[in-house]
């Protein structure tokens, strides 16, 4: 691209934030030119031996290579090391065998440059689909990379796996557990073609916590529904989505069932998967669509994401526009069952629509100061039973539309 892009106003205010060392791991960036000169694009993170992994990804029908090799490597022998390294710029999806070769080029170097199998490295790839990755590149910064690895790496890390992203994106906890601490930290990148199953996003989460292979996945697998899978910018779901989540055990405190726990890994990739949405290309509103009142979950989130993911909501939302009659289309054409005189529509608080007709009440000023905010909420309850559903996305501005037509000069 031209040049790097203005920060998302919807950017945490802080910038980045003080990520915790997780005890077992390792991090190094460098430049290896993958597309562009001069900015990071390569990351490595090297994990000590009994290192648990595991992990969701995109079900895209057009999944990358390296989506495809960690998939077939999550539940392997946890005894040896492990390495996670990721590339910005390329993709290496829609390469065909290429892509095979080169992912097979990057993890025979990294096993022989840590000493780990190569069953055990976890590689991923993001950027431009359909042109072959130049995995010299990458094999060559290795032993750049391996000499700068350090414990508190992690915020370079963060930058080297951005593409379109405006900011480094990065989330941590920490949870008192008897009386020892257990952390938590995580990086992501994501900004445009993002939607569920889940986006072209990466994420990476690490902790020093005990736990073994089927716990951590249940776990993963379970709060990716609910915050990754609860996404959407574009509607646009990627080729190369992916979310690892690496525990060293190196604390030793055991956390299978342990509900502080449960809750710290969840409130990581939530805050995670909402700074996404915020970096959401040309994004200028943060969006929550609450919908209650739906036969069941499923219609509720056939509805919540048929208005997230309509151009007409999200330009109207753009331009500060009140626009119900287009939340009303969203509903109806969503698939969901629906009944026109049992609905109701709320902005923030501002009650718009009742029982399938303008409230009396509703005053089209005070909604559409609401819409003047960062951050705009659509409530819908269709009054039809007890389903619910949460989805958060963006606006679509003009900005949206410069970014990805430029995207490949």
């Amino acid at each position: 691209m031209a040049g790097p892009l203005p920060v998302s106003p919807l950017a945490p205010k802080a910038g980045f934030p003080d990520l915790p060392v997780i005890d077992g791991a390792r991090f190094a960036a460098a430049e290896a030119g993958v597309r562009y000169r001069d900015r990071l694009d390569v990351m490595l993170c090297d994990l000590v031996p009994g290192t648990v992994v595991a992990g969701t990804f995109t079900r895209s029908k057009t999944r990358s290579a390296p989506v495809l090799d960690c998939q077939a490597k999550l539940g392997g022998d946890d005894g040896a090391g492990a390495a996670i390294l990721v590339n910005s710029g390329n993709s290496n999806a829609f390469t065909g065998i290429a892509g095979v070769t080169a992912v097979e080029a990057i993890a025979g170097g990294v096993a022989r440059a840590l000493g780990v199998p190569a069953a055990r490295v976890f590689t991923s790839s993001t950027g431009v689909i359909g042109e072959p990755l130049p995995h010299d590149r990458i094999t060559s910064a290795l032993d750049r990379l391996v000499a700068g690895l350090d414990p508190g790496g992690i915020a370079r890390a963060a930058r080297a796996i951005m593409t379109t992203d405006t900011f480094p994106k990065g989330s941590s906890r920490e949870v008192r557990i008897g009386d020892r601490t257990v952390k938590i930290a995580g990086i992501a990148k994501g900004s445009g073609m993002i939607a569920p199953d889940m986006a072209t996003m990466l994420v990476y989460v690490f902790t020093d916590a005990k736990i073994g292979f089927d716990d951590l996945q249940a776990l993963v697998s379970r709060h990716c529904d609910a915050t990754f899978n609860c996404i959407t910018v574009d509607s646009d779901t990627s080729t190369s989505d992916t979310v690892l989540v690496a525990a060293t055990q190196a604390s030793g405190v055991d956390v299978a069932g342990n509900t502080d726990f449960d809750r710290a890994l969840f409130e990581v990739m939530d805050d995670l998967a909402k700074q996404v949405v915020r970096d959401g290309e040309g994004a200028t509103k943060f969006v929550t669509v609450a919908v209650s009142g739906a036969a069941d979950s499923d219609d509720a989130r056939k509805v919540a994401f048929a208005i997230a993911n309509s151009p007409l909501v999200k330009t109207a939302i753009a331009g500060e526009d009140p626009n119900w009659g287009r939340v009303v289309m969203a509903v109806g054409k969503s698939g969901a069952e629906a009944d026109r005189d049992r609905l109701s529509i709320r902005f923030g608080n501002v009650l718009v629509a009742r029982n399938g007709q303008v409230d009396p009440s509703y005053v089209e000023a005070e909604a559409a100061t609401h819409m003047k905010g960062d951050e705009v909420t659509i409530g819908v309850d269709l009054g039809l039973g007890q389903g619910e559903a949460m989805v958060f996305t963006c606006d679509l501005t003009d900005r949206y539309i410069a970014i990805n037509a430029d995207y490949r000069s």
